[in-house]
């Protein structure tokens, strides 16, 4: 190693320590600019909600005012409310509502009170409706300021409609403000562009005996006797325009919803919502709403910390290569090295696997020349059977050398050996099995078994001239079975004891393929089967 190669490294690795500080950094920075933003629009988002909340608060003080006024004193009418209002400006100092109303108790079938009160305050006959099954009633008696729209209200029995029916009872039983559903205003029949709509209910309770005026008076089980509510009609749209004014065309996409969660009706939609909605709680009486605000800021949201980001990578990246030039001077000698200790490397696993196929090869070549020796009669036999089995065994390793491949097909083999044997092409046509490849000793091994087959058929067998010769194979599950069936031979093949070179190609069988095999000799035939367990390729 070179004198200076620890200075290079320590220097190296100043700079990968210097390049992750700013990473870090940067993702430090370009993170707090995103909360940032983001808390800037949640701000935003709870302003807007606040705002909103505010004027619902300062339309329910307007109905506190007006029921205080009502309850002060008992003269008091159409006309002094209308006065009051006149004076109060509701519509000017917070609009967004329709107007104040006054929806006075009926009991059932008994108008006439209610119907004198409308006569008093508008001039002219105007009949209670609709007609209920309901045992008291709380028809409107009064809308100020008073349009030719509103008017369509007047006569109204609220307590006939049950969404509207159920926020009169809450705020009956507790005496506080209460909202009602979603509901079409009555109004809303005389008007083309209709809206979603909803009411605030203040009770007004009896200031007289209950038995006084019977008529105009409403009692309900746990409860106190009451005579009036004092509302407010509010249209959706409108309200929301009212309170945001301009505020709207700066904001991206609202969403309210009439109740809790995106899962309640929606009342109010303008513009487009997009990944960044912030949600906000508003106070509708004692209904909870909810509210959902997008910004529309997304260049803004995630332009300013994707360039910070940048930034920061750009720096980190040139910091680092300050490290790789340094570092080609050290990789360039270390390369040199390694390449030199890898030819070493391979020179010795090449020796070392060429002896250790020299070795089996002189090994199997022995094994084969002991067994061909044991079972031959002279010198010409063991030079004729030892010189096929020799030939097998270099047929399958010069397959697998021209191929250039490490497996070989078994058809190959099989085929080889019978057109050795002289079977014409029309019976090697009639050889069929799936593609089923063979390594190196599961080819030695078939070779060796076919070439002791062939050579046995030639002398007693199928392939003697006498008899007919089917080879075949199959795949089972994961094995794969070759069949050797000789058939009409002129006798029955005697297997009662094996031979040297039988039992020598059970052991290839059993050892090298780990596999099996079986003999059977009946009726003139003789049939043969191995089976050993598929590692080749499939079909």
């Amino acid at each position: 190693m070179r004198p200076n190669s620890w200075a290079d490294r320590l220097l190296a690795l100043l700079v990968r320590f210097v390049g992750l500080v700013i990473l870090l950094a940067t993702l430090a920075a370009a993170t707090a600019s995103f909360l940032y933003n983001q808390s800037e629009e949640a701000d935003r988002a709870e302003r807007v909600a606040s705002q909103v909340n505010m004027r619902l608060h300062d339309h329910v003080a307007v109905l506190k005012g007006v029921r205080a006024l009502y309850q002060s004193d008992a003269a008091a009418s159409g006309p002094a409310i209308r006065a009051y209002l006149a004076a109060l400006q509701p519509q000017v100092q917070a609009p967004g509502m329709e107007g104040v109303g006054i929806a006075a108790a009926m009991r059932a079938a008994t108008p006439a009170a209610v119907e004198a009160k409308l006569r008093e305050n508008y001039g002219r006959d105007i009949k209670a409706w609709p007609t209920t099954d309901q045992p008291i009633g709380f028809p409107v008696v009064l809308v100020e300021p008073h349009t030719p729209r509103r008017d369509a209200a007047l006569g109204f029995d609220m307590y006939s409609e049950p969404t509207r029916r159920a926020a009169m009872r809450r705020a009956w039983q507790t005496g506080q403000p209460a909202a009602s559903g979603i509901v079409q205003l009555a109004q809303e029949k005389v008007t083309d562009a209709k809206q979603p709509g909803f009411l605030i209910y203040l009770p007004v309770y009896a200031r007289t005996p209950v038995g006084a005026n019977p008529d105009t008076v409403a009692t309900a089980p746990g409860t106190r006797a009451i005579e009036a509510f004092v509302y407010a009609p509010f249209r959706t749209a409108d309200m929301m325009k009212a309170v945001l004014g301009t505020q709207l065309d700066t904001i991206d996409g609202i969403e309210i919803y009439a109740g809790e969660g995106p899962a309640a009706p929606l009342v109010f939609r303008k513009g487009a919502m997009g990944w960044d909605a912030q949600e906000q709680v508003l106070r509708v009486a004692d209904r909870q709403w909810t509210m959902r605000i997008s910004s529309g800021r997304l260049l803004e949201r995630l332009g300013r910390p994707l360039a910070i980001m940048i930034f920061g990578i750009a720096v980190a990246l040139l910091a680092t290569q300050l490290h790789r030039v340094q570092r080609r001077r050290i990789d360039a000698a270390q390369a040199l090295a390694e390449e030199k200790a890898r030819h070493a490397e391979d020179r010795e696993l090449m020796i070392g696997e060429m002896a250790h196929r020299m070795k089996n090869a002189f090994a199997r070549i022995g094994a084969l020349a002991r067994i061909t020796l044991r079972e031959s009669e002279s010198l010409a036999d063991f030079e004729e059977k030892f010189d096929g089995r020799m030939r097998a065994l270099s047929d399958a390793k010069q397959m697998l050398v021209t191929g250039a491949v490490d497996s070989v097909e078994l058809g190959r083999i099989v085929q080889r050996e019978l057109e050795i044997a002289g079977r014409s092409p029309d019976q090697l046509a009639a050889i069929t099995g799936p593609v089923v490849q063979l390594d190196d000793e599961g080819a030695q091994a078939l070779s060796l078994a076919v070439h002791e087959f062939v050579t046995n058929s030639i002398k007693y067998g199928a392939l003697a001239g006498e008899g007919d010769l089917v080879v075949g194979w199959r795949r089972i599950d994961k094995d794969v079975e070759l069949r050797w069936v000789e058939s009409n031979l002129r006798e029955t093949p005697h297997i009662d004891s094996e031979s040297f070179g039988t039992q020598f190609i059970r052991t290839l069988i059993e050892r090298q393929l780990k596999g099996s095999w079986s003999r059977t000799a009946v009726d003139n035939s003789l049939a043969i089967v191995i089976r050993w367990p598929d590692n080749g390729t499939p079909d």
